[in-house]
């Protein structure tokens, strides 16, 4: 358990670095147990989903060594096709793992994974894509068990553009004969980050950023260097972080086009956003208007990972805002906190209204989830007096001290 004390009012001021992206470093990591080859990865941020991921790969035999933020994965020894549940409990993305090891060993036992309670994740998608390539794909129990002698390629209709069933076809189609095509497929950034992951090890691969994902044909290389690609909602959230507390800040080594749709919301809230070349700053002079209907949606639209967040900036913003989230079912458990703190919330079913309050209080509040205890964290930066968030652990799944790069704006932020 950690916990986190706010100390509010206090402005942010400065320039801070993006760390690497957690959404995207994952499937890139059990994607390089497709093959015998060395895989040397660069800006691999320190997060606990990261430690799980390298922790599934050294069971499945790959010899991994780090230092700083890089990652040496030699996948040559890797025999095992079994995950069980003390692997797949830490982290909800441990599914992402069912193409690569099908691909490797043409079987799979993986259990169902763990991580924040959004609300249902079927893995119904996961098992039509691994049929489509000619793999017999069932639950047996709590388990994913799938097998297959050899896959072929296939067209591949995803009814719903999901992220983690768009990866494991992209993956596991590399070790499909034949031609795959992903109809429907997700469109987010981390799609396209491994998409230029594949293609380094080797894939002959087309249409990522695209509803249409194409793979011809895959060509192992002995040796892969890629370095990972910033992380949007970690710079979603640092841009929150300024618009709850006021201030001045610059993010460096940021993609401004992956977080368009959080920056023209906090424009329309009447911060100033000025967009460079990689990078982002943000101004925020005042108290913020709020920005009307937010309505989270798969890419390009309004990330769901970074409603919790706006809804922090929301929490003091004049008028009131509407929160319709498409994406998780229990995406708002942060809302009963926020209360806690004196915001005015409503929520019902997938939407929650906001009505902006002058001022919120510290409060005892606790994160139930990743995002939503960011938010929490945010929303005590602009709080009167301390706020103290207990954390089982969820935030540093997908933050890389966040404490820290806070306090290095100005913020009174400590954890134990």
């Amino acid at each position: 358990m950690s916990v986190w004390r706010i100390q509010g009012g206090e402005k942010l001021a400065g320039m801070t670095p993006v760390q690497g992206s957690k959404n995207a470093v994952l499937p890139v990591l059990a994607a390089a147990i497709l093959t015998d080859s060395e895989t040397e990865l660069t800006n691999v941020p320190a997060l606990r989903d990261v430690d799980a991921s390298l922790h599934i790969l050294r069971k499945l035999g790959c010899n991994i060594s780090r230092e700083g933020d890089s990652v040496l994965i030699d996948a040559a020894p890797a025999a095992g096709c079994e995950l069980g549940r003390d692997l797949t409990g830490q982290m909800r993305s441990s599914v992402i793992f069912l193409g690569a090891v099908l691909a490797r060993s043409g079987r799979a036992r993986i259990a169902l994974p763990g991580g924040c309670e959004l609300g249902p994740r079927p893995v119904d998608l996961h098992l039509q894509v691994m049929r489509a390539l000619g793999a017999q794909a069932e639950m047996e129990g709590d388990d994913i068990v799938c097998r297959a002698e050899k896959l072929r390629g296939a067209h591949i209709d995803l009814p719903f553009p999901s992220v983690g069933a768009t990866e494991n076809a992209m993956i596991a189609a590399c070790a499909a004969e034949g031609t795959t095509v992903i109809h429907g497929a997700a469109r987010e950034p981390e799609i396209v980050e491994l998409q230029g992951f594949l293609r380094a090890m080797g894939a002959v691969m087309s249409g990522a950023g695209t509803d249409r994902i194409v793979i011809d044909a895959f060509r192992p290389k002995k040796h892969v260097t890629w370095s990972v690609m910033p992380d949007r909602i970690g710079a979603a959230t640092l841009l929150c972080a300024c618009a709850c507390a006021g201030g001045d800040v610059e993010l460096l080594g940021s993609e401004p086009g992956h977080i368009a749709a959080v920056t023209d919301a906090l424009s329309a809230m009447g911060a100033r956003v000025d967009i460079g070349e990689n990078r982002v700053r943000i101004i925020c002079r005042g108290r913020l208007t709020a920005p009307g209907r937010v309505v989270t949606r798969p890419y390009p639209g309004f990330p769901t990972d970074a409603q919790p967040l706006l809804m922090a900036a929301a929490l003091t913003a004049r008028g009131g805002t509407v929160f319709e989230e498409n994406i998780f079912d229990r995406r708002f458990r942060h809302a009963s906190q926020m209360v806690r703190m004196g915001a005015d919330i409503r929520t019902e079913g997938r939407l929650a209204v906001v009505r902006g309050v002058e001022r919120l209080h510290g409060a005892h509040v606790l994160a139930e989830d990743l995002r939503g205890g960011a938010a929490l964290i945010l929303a005590g930066l602009g709080a009167e007096g301390e706020t103290v968030v207990e954390d089982p652990g969820h935030v540093d799944r997908g933050y890389e001290s966040l404490d820290g790069a806070l306090a290095a704006l100005g913020a009174h932020i400590g954890k134990n």
